[in-house]
């Protein structure tokens, strides 16, 4: 489970420092596996200016420029269309590393002029597929300052290491949740806010499950949002995804992509105009079969579970959504799923599929339920937000209350068990800031957990 530091403070505040935070995730049994350190990828780029950018005297698609990278003004010889004088860019000395084309710049003469660096595309900093042009930076961007602290690409990533018992653990909330439970600062994760739907969502949800089949899906909730924009997702989220290794797609895609990790709820979207009469939740019939958003095709059986339409199967459930109703940058309505499954049916079929996605991860370990429907309405304003839109009234199909546990909690056997002599008062604090319910010798444990 991979977040960055600035990531983790959107859900807790605190002045520790990245070692104390480190420290205490192991502490706690949330093993740090790796810290990344984002910046030295881009060691040795810098903001620039490009004092003059003229036309190569032997070459029509190239401009020799002249840029102040903080120091002596040096030449560089730079063929992108958008290069001109007065503009502030990212420049790479010789001597650096450039990740997008797996090159060390040496100093060179193209078409007898001589280029003492390059000023670089977001493609070839793999920022972006953007390879038409160099990046081009506001006016007030500091020249001379390393690229990676002014771009926020400095930003330490953190891998934890997540056993099968902590599905609370799969989204940064989580983790906050722990370190703040351990005195490491305050929890600050805001509440979904409810979203009032104004009109009603046309597509129905059926969950089709004789007994005892309906622990397959016991909640499926839906909502439509007509007359989105399905563009690119802010740089700010995308960011963030890059450096947990996804790549960003579109802003309605990202936006599930991006609930998954920071709350461990993984959603899915639909193109409505794609989607045939209402959803249907059952077992595969033997000899069905999906292609899926990774271009594959999947032979399905009647163990699996899937969401299907009136054409036939839209999507493998819990673990991935079929190519025929995905978003696209045409996508004006989307629906927002947001289910709950059965932790070992998803297992199975994941292993009979040979499928390993976001989702089949969380949703084998038990993901919460009582985040259901709030995930929903989580999505629903960042679409609102992100790409505009008009939002139905959510259906919800079955019930995604779930009992909650109650143990018998004597303080009597702590040190026996644990070999610490905790107080009541301060083991009443830990669990609560756990989110346990404590009282008379028993406690009630979170949905979560």
């Amino acid at each position: 489970m991979k977040f960055t530091l600035s990531w983790l403070k959107d859900h807790l505040d605190t002045s520790a420092s990245l070692t104390e935070i480190v420290d205490t995730l192991t502490r706690v049994g949330l093993e740090v596996e790796s810290v990344e350190d984002p910046s030295a990828k881009y060691d040795g780029f810098v903001v620039a200016r490009v004092i003059e950018a003229r036309q190569h005297p032997n070459a029509d698609r190239l401009k020799v420029c002249v840029v102040d990278a903080g120091g002596e003004p040096v030449q560089v010889v730079c063929g992108a269309p958008n290069a001109r004088t007065g503009m502030k860019s990212v420049f790479s000395p010789v001597g650096t590393y450039i990740p997008g084309k797996k090159i060390t710049l040496a100093k060179g003469v193209i078409r007898g002029a001589e280029s003492n660096g390059m000023l670089c595309s977001a493609a070839e900093l793999e920022l972006s597929d953007d390879h038409e042009g160099i990046i081009e930076l506001p006016d007030d961007a500091p020249v001379g300052v390393p690229y990676a602290r002014f771009a926020g690409l400095d930003d330490p990533v953190i891998d934890v290491a997540v056993t099968p018992n902590r599905p609370d653990a799969t989204g940064v909330a989580g983790i906050a949740r722990d370190l703040a439970a351990a005195g490491l600062g305050t929890l600050s994760t805001p509440a979904p806010k409810p979203v009032e739907g104004v009109f009603d969502c046309p597509t129905g949800v059926h969950l089709k499950f004789a007994p005892p089949d309906a622990h397959l899906c016991p909640a499926f909730a839906l909502r439509l949002l007509r007359g989105v924009t399905n563009g690119p997702s802010p740089e700010w989220m995308q960011k963030r995804l890059r450096a947990i290794g996804l790549r960003p797609i579109s802003a309605l895609v990202d936006i599930t992509n991006y609930v998954t990790f920071d709350r461990g709820r993984p959603l899915h979207v639909f193109d409505f105009a794609k989607v045939a009469g209402d959803l249907t939740v059952r077992r595969a019939v033997q000899g069905e079969s999906v292609q899926a958003l990774d271009g594959k095709t999947y032979a399905l059986d009647e163990s699996m579970v899937v969401i299907a339409d009136a054409n036939g199967v839209e999507s493998i459930a819990g673990i991935m959504g079929g190519e025929h109703s995905g978003c696209d940058e045409n996508t004006r309505d989307v629906l927002i799923e947001s289910a709950l499954w059965d932790p070992t049916n998803i297992s199975q079929t994941g292993r009979k599929l040979g499928i390993v996605t976001d989702a089949r991860y969380r949703f084998e370990r038990g993901v919460d339920p009582d985040f259901c429907v709030p995930g929903c309405d989580l999505a629903t304003g960042l679409v609102l937000d992100l790409c505009g839109g008009e939002p139905s009234r959510m259906i919800v199909a079955g019930d995604p209350s779930a009992p909650r546990r109650e143990l018998e909690f004597p303080y009597s056997e702590v040190k026996r068990l644990i070999g610490v002599d905790i107080p009541r008062e301060e083991g009443d604090a830990i669990l609560t800031r756990l989110g346990f319910d404590v009282g008379d010798g028993r406690v009630r444990v979170p949905s979560w957990r």
